[in-house]
Formats: C-alpha cells, sequence, structure tokens
C-alpha cells in the first residue's frame, strides 16, 4: 500500500505524489525560506555567530525530509508544537535566573506585541538564543508540507515566518522581495501540474509575481512601528535626526548637514556631554540599544566608584521627546513619573514630547576618578558588562582586529588601549560631513577604504576596536556642551549633535572618550553658524547668544599640560582638550572642512547634501533595490498587456496604420491588399473560406464598397496572379489603403480630429 493510500492526505513516495528535488514549485520554497532564515543568520552573526544556526537548521531540514515520506500531518503538527516549546523552554532558562520573573503572561504578551508592531528582534536581550529556538519550527513543517508537495501550505508557514520578520522591521527591502518571489513562485508553479501549460500561463504567474514586489515594496506594514525622533526633521538628513532620539537603533548614514536652530537651554555648575541614549549592540552598519525599558521608580543608582554631583535644569526652545543629561542621571523631576523610563543602558527617556518652554531637572552622579586610578583599574568586569559590551558579529573581519592590536596591542591596561586608538583614530582620518555611505561593514571600511568622516564613523570604529582587544565599550549620543553664555548657563543647537565612546572601568564606571577631531568639528559647526546668522535664519540665537559670544573650545576650553594628567578629570570637555593637544592637525584641511558645513557657499539647510564624487560627474545610480522593483513592474506591465491582448491590439493597430518600409512592388501591394482586408472585416464581415479576393469584394460592393477598395483589389490579382505591378502602381495600392484607414478607423479619425 502506498502512502497516499496509508495517509488519506496525499503525499507519498513514488508515482506522481513522490518527492522530487526537480519539482520547480519545491525552488519557490527554498527561496522563501532562505529568505526568513537571512533574517535569523544576521541576528546570530550580530550576536557572535552562526554557525551554530546553521547545523540546526540543517538537521531540521534532513529531519524533515525523511519524515515527510511517511509521517501523518497531525502527527507532524505535534511535532513541531513539540519543537517549538522546547525551543521556547530552552531560552527561557538562558535568561538569568534574576530575570526568570518577569516572564508573566501579561509580559510575554506584552513582548509579543512589541515585536509585531516594530521592536526588533535584536533588542532581545537572548537575541541569538531566540533565533535558535525559533527557528527549527517553521522549517521543519514549511519544508516537510513541501516535501509532501502541499505546496500552498508549505508557503503559509514560510510566508508566516517571513511576515512575522516583516513586522519587526528585521526583514529589509531585499530579503522581503526576495521571500515574495519564493512564495508567489511556488504557488504559481505547484498549480501547473501540466508543464506543456507553463508557457501558456507564465504571463500570469509573471503578473502575479510584479505584483507581489511592486506592493510589498511600495506599501508600509507597519506605520509607526519605530519611535519617533527627537525632532521632526525635513528634507535631506541632520547629524541630530540621524543620532538624537529616543530610538532603539542607529543607522550609519552617508553625507548629513548641521542644523543650526536652538533646541534647549541649561543650566549646569558643571560643562558635560548632554548624553541622550547608548547602545550596546552593533551590526555591522549601525547600533540598537537592547534589553526592555523599566519604569522608572524615583531615583536610580550612581556609578560604583566615587563621584560628584551636577544637577541640570533643561529648558526646552522646541518640542524635544530625549532628555538629556550628564552621565550618570539618578533623578529627574519635572515630568510625570509614569512617562519615564530607564533603559537598559541607564539612560532615562520620556514617552511623552516635552513642548517648547518646558523644562525639568536631572541630578546626575558623574563618575571621579585620576588617570593613574583607570590605568590600575584591572579587567575584573562584571559579567553583565563583559556580556553586553564586548559582542562583535562573526563576520567581522581579521585586519579589523589586527589593525586594533597593531595600535593599542602593546599597552597594559584599557585606559592606554582607548588613549592610543583614540590619538590614531583622531590623526588618521579627516573629518568631513560629506561622504559616501560604504557598503558593509562601518568600521572596516573607515578603517581601509575611507579617508574622512563624521563622529558616527569614528565613535563606530573605536568601540570596534576596543571590543576587540577584551575592552568594554558603548557607542553613545546626544549633544555636546553648547555655547556658554554664562557662567552655569549653556545654549546647545542641532548642529552640537554628537556621538562619542564610554568605556567601562571597575570601581568607576563609564568613562566617555572622544575620537573625533575635535578642532575640525567645532570649524564645521562654527562656520555653518555663522552662515545661518548672515542668512538671518530663525531660531539660530536666544537674547543671551550673540556672534561676539564666546564659544566653547575657543577661550573657554582650556588645555591641561602634561603635568596636569594625573589630576582628577570627569568631563568630556576636560578629557577631549587633553586629547586634542596630542593630535597631528596637520593632517586636517580646514578649506574642505569649510567647504563641507557651508555647501560650498550654498545654503546648507535648504540646499542638498552631494557626495564627494557628485560636481561634474555622472549622476549617482539608484538602488538596487529600486532597480529591482522597476524591473518587476516593467514585467509586470509587459505580462499583464500580454494577458489582456493590449500587445496583439497595439501591433495590430500599428500594422494597419503604417505600410513601413518599402519592398518590392509585389510585396507592398499584398501587404497593402491584407491591411485592406482586416479593414473590410473590422466594417463588414471576414472573407469566408475558399472566396476569392475577387469575389470577396464583389459581395462586399452590393451594400456600398468604396471604389477605391476595388481599385486595390485588382492592383493585388495583378501583383499575385498575373505579371505583377509597377513601382507606381504599388505605391497607389499602399496610398489608397492609407486613405481609407485614416477615414474609416475610430481611433485614427479621433487622433487626426
Amino acid at each position: 500500500m502506498t502512502a497516499v493510500s496509508r495517509d488519506g492526505e496525499g503525499g507519498g513516495v513514488g508515482g506522481e505524489s513522490g518527492f522530487d528535488l526537480r519539482q520547480p514549485a519545491l525552488l519557490g520554497v527554498v527561496a522563501l525560506t532562505l529568505s526568513y532564515l537571512s533574517v535569523l543568520y544576521h541576528v546570530t552573526d550580530v550576536v557572535g555567530g552562526s554557525t551554530t544556526l546553521l547545523l540546526v537548521v540543517g538537521a531540521t531540514l534532513a529531519l524533515a525530509t525523511v519524515l515527510g515520506r511517511f509521517l501523518r500531518v497531525r502527527s507532524a503538527l505535534v511535532l513541531t508544537a513539540l519543537i517549538l516549546g522546547g525551543g521556547l523552554a530552552a531560552y527561557f532558562f538562558s535568561v538569568p535566573a534574576s530575570n526568570r520573573a518577569l516572564f508573566t503572561v501579561e509580559r510575554v504578551v506584552s513582548d509579543t506585541v512589541a515585536l509585531l508592531t516594530g521592536l526588533s528582534v535584536l533588542r532581545l536581550t537572548k537575541a541569538g538564543t531566540w533565533a535558535l529556538a525559533i527557528a527549527p519550527g517553521p522549517v521543519f513543517l514549511s519544508w516537510y508540507l513541501a516535501v509532501r508537495r502541499k505546496y500552498v501550505w508549505s508557503v503559509v508557514v514560510g510566508g508566516g515566518a517571513l511576515v512575522f520578520f516583516v513586522l519587526t522591521g528585521d526583514a529589509g527591502t531585499t530579503t522581503t522581495l526576495f521571500g515574495v518571489v519564493g512564495a508567489a513562485a511556488a504557488v504559481g508553479l505547484a498549480t501547473l501540474g501540466d508543464r506543456s501549460a507553463w508557457a501558456a500561463q507564465l504571463d500570469t504567474l509573471a503578473l502575479v509575481l510584479a505584483a507581489m514586489v511592486v506592493l510589498s515594496a511600495t506599501l508600509s506594514v507597519v506605520p509607526g512601528g519605530a519611535a519617533q525622533p527627537l525632532l521632526q526633521d525635513r528634507g535631506s538628513p541632520t547629524v541630530e535626526s540621524s543620532l538624537v532620539s529616543s530610538n532603539d537603533q542607529v543607522n550609519i548614514l552617508g553625507s548629513i548637514r548641521l542644523s543650526p536652530e536652538v533646541r534647549f537651554e541649561v543650566r549646569s555648575d558643571s560643562r558635560e556631554y548632554w548624553q541622550t541614549a547608548a547602545y550596546d549592540r552593533y551590526t555591522g552598519d549601525g547600533w540598537v540599544r537592547s534589553g526592555e525599558d523599566e519604569a522608572y521608580s524615583g531615583r536610580l543608582g550612581g556609578p560604583p566608584g566615587s563621584s560628584r554631583t551636577v544637577v541640570q535644569n533643561v529648558e526646552a526652545k522646541t518640542q524635544m521627546s530625549a532628555l538629556p543629561a550628564a552621565w550618570r542621571p539618578v533623578k529627574v523631576d519635572g515630568i510625570s513619573e509614569s512617562s519615564l523610563r530607564v533603559t537598559h543602558q541607564g539612560s532615562v527617556v520620556t514617552t511623552e514630547t516635552l513642548e517648547t518652554n518646558d523644562s525639568f531637572q536631572v541630578r546626575s552622579e558623574v563618575p571621579r576618578y585620576t588617570r593613574e586610578q583607570l590605568r590600575r583599574s584591572g579587567d575584573d568586569y562584571p559579567d553583565r558588562v563583559a556580556e553586553n559590551y564586548l559582542q562583535l558579529p562573526g563576520t567581522t573581519s581579521d585586519r579589523v582586529r589586527e589593525q586594533a592590536a597593531e595600535i593599542a596591542g602593546n599597552e597594559t591596561n584599557a585606559y592606554d588601549k582607548a588613549r592610543a586608538i583614540e590619538r590614531y583614530l583622531e590623526s588618521s582620518k579627516e573629518y568631513s560631513l560629506t561622504v559616501q555611505r560604504p557598503d558593509g561593514d562601518i568600521t572596516e571600511s573607515f578603517l581601509f577604504e575611507m579617508d574622512a568622516g563624521y563622529c558616527t564613523y569614528y565613535a563606530t570604529s573605536m568601540v570596534v576596536m576596543l571590543r576587540s582587544q577584551g575592552v568594554p565599550a558603548r557607542f553613545v549620543t546626544g549633544y555636546t556642551s553648547g555655547q556658554q553664555v554664562a557662567d552655569d548657563k549653556y545654549v546647545v543647537r542641532g548642529l552640537d549633535s554628537h556621538a562619542w565612546v564610554q568605556i567601562y572601568f571597575p570601581e568607576v564606571g563609564w568613562v566617555d572618550f572622544d575620537p573625533t577631531p575635535g578642532d575640525a568639528r567645532e570649524n564645521a559647526e562654527n562656520a555653518r553658524l555663522e552662515e545661518a546668522r548672515q542668512n538671518q535664519a530663525e531660531g539660530v540665537d536666544t537674547d543671551e547668544t550673540t556672534p561676539e559670544t564666546p564659544t566653547p573650545g575657543e577661550e573657554d576650553t582650556e588645555t591641561p599640560t602634561p603635568g596636569e594628567e594625573d589630576t582628577e578629570t570627569s568631563t568630556p570637555g576636560e578629557e577631549n582638550a587633553t586629547n586634542q593637544s596630542t593630535t597631528n592637525r596637520s593632517t586636517l584641511n580646514p578649506n574642505r572642512i569649510l567647504s563641507d558645513a557651508a555647501g560650498g557657499g550654498s545654503s546648507a539647510a535648504t540646499s542638498p547634501v552631494t557626495t564627494p564624487d557628485s560636481s561634474g560627474g555622472l549622476p549617482s545610480l539608484p538602488s538596487r533595490e529600486t532597480l529591482g522593483v522597476g524591473l518587476a513592474l516593467m514585467v509586470g506591465l509587459a505580462a499583464g498587456a500580454r494577458r489582456t491582448g493590449a500587445t496583439t491590439r497595439v501591433a495590430r493597430f500599428v500594422w494597419m496604420y503604417y505600410q513601413g518600409a518599402r519592398r518590392d512592388p509585389t510585396t507592398d501591394t499584398e501587404r497593402a491588399f491584407g491591411r485592406l482586408e482586416y479593414l473590410l472585416e473590422r466594417q463588414y464581415r471576414p472573407r469566408r473560406p475558399r472566396e476569392t479576393p475577387r469575389s470577396y469584394l464583389t459581395a462586399l460592393s452590393k451594400v456600398g464598397l468604396d471604389e477605391r477598395a476595388t481599385e486595390v483589389g485588382r492592383l493585388y490579382e495583378r501583383a499575385h496572379y498575373g505579371p505583377g505591378v509597377s513601382r507606381d502602381e504599388a505605391d497607389r495600392a499602399i496610398e489608397l489603403v492609407d486613405e481609407l484607414v485614416r477615414e474609416q478607423l475610430p481611433v485614427v479619425g479621433r487622433r487626426r480630429n
């Protein structure tokens, strides 16, 4: 008895229902499976490596292939549930025991909803373990159903997995398009059991594929799934809109511009960097803030070592949805506690939007330390710090690690390693806002292929290089101190938005480092501000800010002497000043910096940002995704036109209206008569079988046939049956038919009118 009769569900061994790797529909299932597995591969690669995932998927596919030959569908569904349950149990026990109490039914439902509305899988603390737990379920069931030739149900399972990752935002455009094409191909080819019908139905399949591709690329599945940025930016991106936000990830961009508008004012007895977010997980092309946000409980813990209290009173000068503060914030007043959340990295964020002139107060405990204390701090890092802040993608290249080792490998402590890498980046790269966003890993591109970049490139590269040397570090965003207008007051503009580095030192906590060349950055900011003032732009000054007011980086920033290195330092401004004193500024090009900031003399606020190769060169090509969607659209239009007969009608119209190039008189006369015959068929009736052209025209003459048609018939008889026609006679036949076509074809008549 065959598997078909045992199961009663189809899909046995041998015959038409046997498993055959050559089945075209199976290729569509493979493409769909690869699409959502590529997301899981990326997740596991980001957190350290994908070898285990590949082994798990390979074993799952082998199991599904074997069991698909005899296991009943109901049994397969039960087995799939057991596989998923076992994976989720493994994920549960991988979470630290202190966090397992959070796995309540309410919390699990809340997290699931969050994933389905734009929360990236990479934000999960144990994202790699989660990926390994989830992968076997859909892979097993989808492939099992494909083995049994239940391709539509296989696509339903695999498509559900892909849709899930589209909803989380982890499946990009290319991945989604690839999966959609695979799903449509599997379903379409599965319905064409007779291979002789493929050619006849190919245009239908092409039309469906094109429609799905275009729709998946142009429709937003989850509107508003991502967090809203701090400031609503219009036009080309600014440093601020790409960095300073309460969002859960930062993507590294290409060319950007500076915004000179005032954002907020700070009253503080200490100049600091005003931090808004910290990011721990490096993806190769950006940063993700992992972990769940917790409710604010009224007061947070300070750094592990000595600290000094810094009180900041912040007043918004525009709408804001982030809370800039010196690290480390421990208490926030002036904002409803119910709207405050604490990130896994220790930053405080708000779920509400601050309006203009709203104010709040932050109390921060800023770490106190000496350089010698940092050198002696050792490497006894807490488990949580080592686990979260030494992460690098498994695909991080060896030459990045080797470069970091060459620069800092001879140093014996984390502080000197950090200073060596910081100095190297400051002195080896130029500062520019006009860069081409590289493909591939950002750090590798910046170190080995790019001559210049801005803060995100510098900070990203420093964090990656430090992690490769076993030093916990993280990517931080916020604002520099801004323009000082009084002893304790700072005016902060959009152009002060910045990215820098924090390094963890035992018994001290997180300490700020800034590898971006300070002088070059300030030159760009000052040039942009001056340009905005000359253009009389609104919102760039307050009553206390004038061009004559000293700005940070001029007389307010003192450079410590070498003998002051062992004194206590705790502010980024002081640390950065020391860094600048040791930087070789001869590698920087001030003229290029001014051009980058001011847009070559044009208004940077309104002019589009260009890349270094844009002047005098060819326009840049569209992205591969855009080209792919455009190609799919053209294929779909062609298939739709063929399916509806539009191509045939257009070709017939062109053939009727244009005689075409002249050939020999006989051929031209015969073609002219063919056009006439089609015209008469539309106006009267088609010529019957065995009815001669003369009999046909004679019959039509009884109902009012135009004499010109009769003349063309006579010329045709001479050309086709008689001695032939001259060139003039052939041209006469063409002319007569042209006249009849122009007079009698409705679409042509409207065109002439």
